[in-house]
């Protein structure tokens, strides 16, 4: 198996760009794994909406915009503009490698949400490998049921996606998302407070962490985007105040000090998380977790590092809370250096690269 370095390309999101202050996790996740495959001697080409950071260690392509007329806008009012958009760009992209000089890229890593990668992955000379990031959304579950098959292989970031999935694709090798340990040191956790960090959406369910924390007799602070203004205008905006209070939406060294110096970090999905990188991120620097029992979730915390209550029992969360706050932090340093090593994720996706490149010939071993 060859050990020479990789030309791979990454299909990111097409709305939202790969910078800091991150949109989300995945904008996260594609940015860590970009680093750590270029760290490695990889070259590296993300394609990702337009105003990515484009001072980044790797190449970035801006992945094709597109507005329709007022012609077609007045004929269809009903359509959102943002679904066109993002089908063009995937399209756009996908034609353009589908083009691309024989070897420009030796693999295609796919982390979009959309079913035209998947769809289209036969037309590419280069392998691609597509990461589960999510449950089987529709979209998704029709790409891989076209005819014939799809043209991807696949992994998932815990085994609860990777059940998820089965019954769709078969049995998926799960690679654990990874923090980089380097860039979160272990903070004190003096401030003496609650954290929750994440995007404000509903299904994030910030409204569980406010109500616990104020059982807990214990002050939270959040920081995270506001991914629906209407939520939290309405849902949580009410809430502040009294011991709860909003940061913003921060760079990742801001949101490293605020995470390190937390007592806990409470994680409250309001659905079934895949992953949870919230989980990694505060455990890195240290902080013990206290989270509802949901998704991939109970697959990074175990005693050592947090505890979990019932999804959506705010009196077991509060409970939780106090519990955490009792950990040790190395203990919780020491089950992200194990569980989410950064490392052990770069070194388990470069192996499958080349064996999705390099396959070996029937008879002979690996």
């Amino acid at each position: 198996m060859s050990a020479r370095p990789l030309r791979i390309a990454m299909l990111a999101s097409s709305r939202y760009p790969v910078r800091q202050p991150f949109a989300g996790g995945l904008e996260a996740f594609v940015f860590e794994l970009a680093h750590g495959l270029t760290t490695a001697g990889h070259s590296v080409t993300v394609f990702a909406a337009p105003g990515s950071d484009i001072d980044a260690p790797w190449n970035v392509m801006p992945l094709r915009t597109f507005r329709m007329s007022e012609e077609t806008r007045r004929l269809e009012p009903t359509t959102p503009e943002w679904v066109v958009e993002e089908t063009h760009a995937y399209l756009s992209v996908m034609l353009e490698l589908a083009r691309a000089e024989l070897g420009s890229f030796d693999i295609i890593h796919n982390h979009s949400l959309h079913y035209l990668p998947l769809a289209m992955a036969h037309t590419i000379d280069a392998p691609m490998l597509t990461t589960l990031h999510t449950p089987p959304l529709p979209w998704l579950e029709q790409a891989v049921a076209l005819p014939g098959g799809v043209a991807s292989s696949f992994v998932a970031v815990s085994e609860f996606t990777a059940r998820q999935w089965e019954p769709i694709n078969g049995p998926v090798p799960v690679i654990l998302n990874g923090v980089n340990m380097a860039y979160r040191p272990v903070g004190s956790g003096g401030g003496r407070y609650a954290v929750w960090t994440g995007r404000l959406v509903p299904e994030k369910g910030v409204t569980s962490a406010i109500a616990a924390a104020r059982r807990a007799g214990v002050p939270l602070r959040i920081a995270g985007p506001v991914g629906d203004r209407e939520y939290f205008d309405t849902a949580v905006r009410p809430l502040l105040g009294a011991g709860a209070v909003y940061e913003g939406h921060l760079r990742r060294d801001e949101l490293n000090a605020l995470v390190g110096d937390a007592a806990v970090a409470l994680v409250t999905p309001h659905w079934d998380e895949p992953y949870g990188l919230v989980v990694a991120e505060a455990l890195a620097a240290g902080t013990p977790v206290a989270a509802f029992a949901r998704g991939g979730i109970p697959e990074i915390v175990d005693d050592s590092c947090g505890r979990l209550a019932t999804p959506g029992d705010i009196d077991g969360l509060s409970r939780a809370i106090r519990e955490a706050m009792t950990l040790r932090r190395a203990d919780a340093r020491g089950r992200a250096e194990r569980r989410c090593s950064h490392e052990v994720m770069v070194q388990c996706y470069l192996d499958h690269y080349r064996q999705l490149i390099f396959p070996p010939m029937e008879g002979v071993s690996a």
